[in-house]
């Protein structure tokens, strides 16, 4: 009806009106649409903004502590020196008798550790028998030399000289000594020990003993003591063969008593002796008891078995044909003797009833890597182990194998090795006379007796319960 009525009036005008209205919805529809399509378009082809980077997290990992250092529960002189701060050696110029063995229980050189001491200046080293690097073979004489890695210099005490001479303690304020013995009388480095005190002593320089573990225990003494015309560089203290002293106890020995060392009373009064004694040691305890490891002593004592067997048999093979160890394995722990199977070493050992070691076969590897048996000694009980027995019936079993007498028929310098190293006149003389017949069980009985008496008397200079 609103068509008609806008019809009637100007049928033209108002039909195109009409048209044009509708046009401009179309157009206005269409616009829209377009401007929808352009705008979209515009969207679409419009580039997207770059993405920012994303930054990785860091995860830091939790802190691991590293593990608690595991050390062995003995502290040796060195190690209880550097703990207290270097006190003994403050302000001193020092020279250190010391080998390769002379390492804290962390196995670092003791040359190494007072090199850290902050108040005290290490100026010379003095090296014992087998060296400073513990190589030499023994009784081997070497001359002075210089230490590479400090430009030290290094006197021979097994050389020239001795005993330190006044020249090479010359600006010395201590001679510090730091020396792994096996507790043996003729083990020489108790004796140097006694020699450098001799010159320090005499010379007015303190000597500062850095303790270290008997590795045989501090309980036992066995064997011969020493007599006073023996004396020699095998042999500076008159002690059983086997003495139960650490270093430290035997230099507070040499300070005390009289007619140890080889000076006047008046220069051992005045002599200054300091002593930094171990922590965590006793009498009781053995090397494998101390945890610590176990550095060669010289060429042949490579090990702790080897320093027991040097107690045991090392007086065995002493101017006799015995031999210590299977072929070049086991020193001083294997036995062997000229054309004599292990069988019948054993038969003839194991007669003597010796108590608390045992003979076993074992096989080892002569000098071309061959395979060799020989006879193994094994201590079965250490209680009832007397170390230096076996020796002693060795010598009685050389005299019944030999063709001849053999300590009779010594030259004058074989008989004197012999004895500075056995140090017992009555028992020579017993081997000289009876031969195969010696009562061997009578001399043992001898210095037991003795050697609990040693003991009684040693007591004063013991620093370890």
């Amino acid at each position: 009806m609103t068509a008609n009525l806008l019809a009637k009036p100007g049928g033209r005008f108002h039909k195109s009106s009409a048209m044009t209205r509708r046009s401009l919805v179309y157009f206005l529809t269409g616009t829209a649409t377009l401007g929808t399509i352009l705008l979209l378009a515009a969207c679409v082809s419009k580039p997207k903004p770059a993405a920012k980077p994303v930054t990785p997290a860091v995860v830091t990992p939790p802190v691991v502590p590293p593990p608690p250092e595991v050390l062995p529960r003995v502290m040796l002189g060195i190690d209880v020196l550097e703990a207290d701060g270097f006190k003994a050696i403050a302000g001193k110029k020092i020279g250190l008798l010391t080998h390769r063995a002379g390492v804290n229980r962390r196995g670092e050189s003791t040359i190494d550790v007072l090199l850290r001491s902050p108040s005290s200046k290490l100026v010379a080293l003095f090296a014992p028998e087998h060296g400073l690097d513990g190589e030499i073979k023994a009784a081997e004489n070497f001359g002075d030399s210089r230490h590479t890695p400090t430009g030290l210099p290094v006197y021979s005490l097994h050389g020239a000289n001795r005993k330190p001479t006044k020249e090479q303690l010359k600006g010395l304020d201590a001679l510090v000594i730091d020396l792994q013995d096996i507790g043996t009388r003729s083990y020489t480095f108790n004796v140097v020990m006694r020699y450098a005190m001799d010159s320090c002593f005499q010379y007015g320089v303190e000597v500062i003993v850095l303790d270290r573990p008997n590795p045989l225990g501090g309980l036992k003494a066995d064997g011969p003591p020493l007599d006073p015309e023996w004396m020699s560089g095998v042999g500076a203290f008159r002690v059983p063969y086997v003495h139960g002293l650490t270093m430290g106890e035997l230099a507070t020995m040499a300070k005390q008593a009289p007619r140890v060392l080889a000076v006047t009373d008046r220069q051992r009064a005045r002599g200054r002796l300091t002593v930094v004694p171990m922590r965590g040691w006793n009498r009781s305890m053995r090397w494998p008891d101390t945890e610590l490891k176990w550095v060669p002593t010289s060429p042949m004592i490579t090990s702790y078995e080897a320093a027991v067997g040097y107690a045991m048999i090392g007086l065995g093979c002493e101017q006799t044909a015995w031999r210590s160890g299977i072929g070049r394995d086991y020193p001083f722990r294997a036995i062997s003797y000229p054309k004599k199977k292990p069988d019948e070493i054993i038969a003839a050992l194991e007669a003597y009833q010796i108590p608390g070691i045992r003979f076993v076969k074992r096989e080892g590897r002569d000098t071309d890597g061959k395979p060799v048996t020989g006879v193994y000694v094994e201590i079965s009980d250490w209680e009832a182990w007397r170390p230096t027995e076996l020796s002693f019936y060795m010598h009685k079993q050389a005299e019944k194998w030999s063709t001849m007498k053999v300590f009779s028929t010594l030259t004058t310098a074989q008989q004197r090795t012999f004895q500075i190293h056995v140090g017992s006149t009555a028992w020579y003389d017993a081997l000289k006379r009876d031969g195969m017949r010696v009562d061997v069980a009578a001399f043992i009985k001898n210095w037991a007796e003795r050697a609990a008496m040693y003991q009684q008397q040693a007591k004063k200079y013991w620093l370890y319960p």
